[in-house]
């Protein structure tokens, strides 16, 4: 998606592939307020369901975590939901639980009733369109599950947008919100041509785009990317973390390698001005499919890649 600092609306990243995000810091996606116009949402959904498929180990992971950190909730809310990979994982996971999936494009929510009635739970998942925090008054009950997967940092002011979630839960309600983790990693550190460490050296380049995103962003205030203590600064208590793993080693799946050929894509397009010529030259070979050197051929390919998840509990 084209990079538009939409708080809620974020170009899928590289390293982010459920939601709409930074060119590469690895970002999902989520609906707040902003002018979308210039994203086809419905063209691009499954590119974003497919990609959040191939992640969906990794959520597995998080959500049996949550599952024994919640028990048995009433209502799971999907803030930033995407296509509803994880909306529809939450009701699997709670089979008990109403869950509704938030987000500012429609066609994205359309996704996520379709996925979720092909899971079977059509009759207990229901969706909400609007810009996060806000929309989130429409809620017909607090939440017993608040779940924000890399949105948070999409909203100018972080600490203020972690105290409005706060302000959703039930008393006892659990706020987890997937900040930060490790850049995905794709390739050896010397693929045999081109400087060793390309992805670093990406990494780098990123974090620097990052912090302009963050900087733009309509009130931004900076804040130290402490999660646990903004959550207790959000009147939060009991705060947990824990980081979840996905490994797909080389030979990796074709689903695999495209998410792969994607991401590279999205990082020459976005941060190429960033780079300099050899490694811009390095991509090229890299994304040109009638190169047998390329990520679409070479058997070296993988996708290492760790998100965190930060949990903490409004007091009863």
């Amino acid at each position: 998606m084209a990079h538009d600092h939409h708080p809620g609306h974020h170009t899928p990243g590289p390293h982010d592939p459920d939601r709409h995000d930074a060119p590469g810091h690895g970002g999902h996606h989520h609906g707040h307020g902003h002018d979308h116009t210039d994203i086809d949402w419905a063209e691009l959904a499954p590119l974003l369901e497919s990609q959040a498929e191939l992640f969906t180990p990794l959520y597995e992971r998080a959500l049996g975590w949550l599952a024994k950190e919640v028990t048995e909730p009433g209502l799971v809310v999907d803030a930033g939901s995407g296509p509803g990979v994880i909306s529809t994982l939450f009701a699997e996971t709670f089979p008990g639980a109403r869950v509704v999936a938030v987000d500012g494009s429609g066609p994205l929510l359309e996704r996520a009733r379709e996925r979720a009635a092909r899971h079977g739970a059509a009759d207990r998942f229901s969706t909400l369109c609007g810009d996060i925090p806000d929309v989130l008054d429409e809620l017909d009950y607090p939440a017993d599950l608040l779940w924000a997967s890399r949105s948070v940092h999409h909203l100018g002011d972080q600490a203020a947008a972690l105290t409005a979630l706060a302000a959703r839960l039930a008393p006892g309600g659990t706020l987890a919100v997937m900040e930060g983790g490790l850049p995905a990693r794709f390739l050896p550190r010397d693929i045999g041509f081109g400087r060793p460490g390309l992805q670093a050296r990406i990494d780098a380049v990123e974090q620097d785009w990052f912090t302009r995103m963050r900087a733009d962003l309509p009130g931004a205030v900076a804040a130290t990317e402490d999660w646990p203590a903004l959550l207790v600064a959000a009147g939060l208590r009991h705060t947990r973390t824990r980081t979840f793993l996905l490994d797909l080693p080389a030979p990796t799946t074709d689903r695999a390698r495209a998410y792969v050929a994607t991401s590279l894509t999205r990082t020459r397009e976005t941060l190429a001005e960033d780079l300099d010529a050899e490694d811009r030259a390095t991509l090229d070979r890299l994304l040109d499919p009638d190169d047998p050197a390329s990520v679409h051929h070479r058997p070296d390919v993988f996708v290492l890649a760790a998100h965190t998840v930060h949990t903490a509990v409004r007091p009863a």
